[in-house]
């Protein structure tokens, strides 16, 4: 049977569509799996990153940046001097001879006011279970941890290995229970040797000792007079370094005399915003 010319081109036409109609689906099919082995690579990719932790923040956007200074220790009168524009009015807390029997409850006052201290730490105190669990609740408070010798001992009356002795033994102790060495010094009595100067350098510690304290006077051991002297005394003035004790009676005045000081005007110094020597 012969087509007609006409028949024929029909005929044609019909090959020439389906062939274009199989052509379109195998780029449809093609792009289709393309897009499948982008999204499988992505996948892939996300899961890598994952493995590896490139999508969480990186080590040093985990990291909070250490505060910078505020103030200097005037070793001229032990007060603290604000840097640039820190607010001049402002006075340092210090505790001794803790964590005692009201060290932890000192702290949580203080955490309470907000206010920031520094407990200075005798060995005699952080020697059993109990003690080292008070050291640790007053870091836990806010508070900074500094050194105050092993045995509250006279540093002038000892020899040189000694000194070293009160003093780093001391350091590694804290650093053993709370993971940290400390960044003060404050020697008992404030009774200090050209040889304990040089121990607390090479511990890279900033050595204080006080503007004023009264709470070892036989006076000043009822709440109400010590409170009142602490904030109305001819020495406070700004950046006085306020000496107390882990003392009943003082903690008994201690928020009397921080709501004192504000009343006076004076905000509380970080010890963290002091400056330290090996900065």
């Amino acid at each position: 049977m012969h087509l007609s010319k006409a028949m024929l081109c029909w005929f044609t036409a019909m090959l020439v569509l389906a062939a274009c109609q199989q052509a379109e689906e195998d780029v449809s099919v093609e792009e289709n799996e393309e897009g499948e082995n982008t999204v499988i690579e992505e996948e892939n990719e996300s899961e890598e990153e994952d493995e590896n932790g490139s999508t969480e923040p990186s080590e040093e956007e985990h990291t909070e940046e250490e505060p910078e200074p505020a103030y200097t220790l005037n070793e001229n009168n032990w007060g603290l001097e604000p840097i640039d524009d820190a607010e001049e009015e402002a006075v340092l807390i210090t505790i001794d001879d803790a964590p005692d029997e009201h060290g932890v409850e000192m702290a949580e006052t203080l955490e309470e006011l907000d206010v920031t201290a520094i407990f200075f730490i005798n060995h005699h105190f952080i020697d059993d279970e109990e003690g080292e669990e008070q050291l640790l609740e007053i870091m836990e408070h806010g508070h900074e941890i500094g050194n105050h010798t092993m045995t509250h001992a006279n540093l002038q009356e000892i020899s040189e290995e000694e000194v070293e002795d009160e003093i780093v033994d001391l350091n590694d102790e804290i650093e053993r229970i709370t993971g940290e060495r400390p960044n003060f010094f404050r020697a008992p009595h404030g009774a200090n040797t050209d040889h304990s100067w040089e121990v607390v350098e090479e511990e890279e510690m900033l050595g204080m000792n006080w503007t004023y304290g009264f709470d070892w006077e036989e006076e000043y051991t009822d709440p109400d007079a010590l409170a009142e002297i602490m904030v109305e005394t001819e020495h406070l003035q700004n950046g006085a370094n306020l000496l107390m004790h882990d003392r009943e009676w003082t903690n008994e005045a201690l928020e009397d005399i921080i709501l004192g000081l504000e009343d006076e005007g004076y905000d509380f110094i970080d010890p963290t915003e002091i400056e330290q020597e090996n900065e």
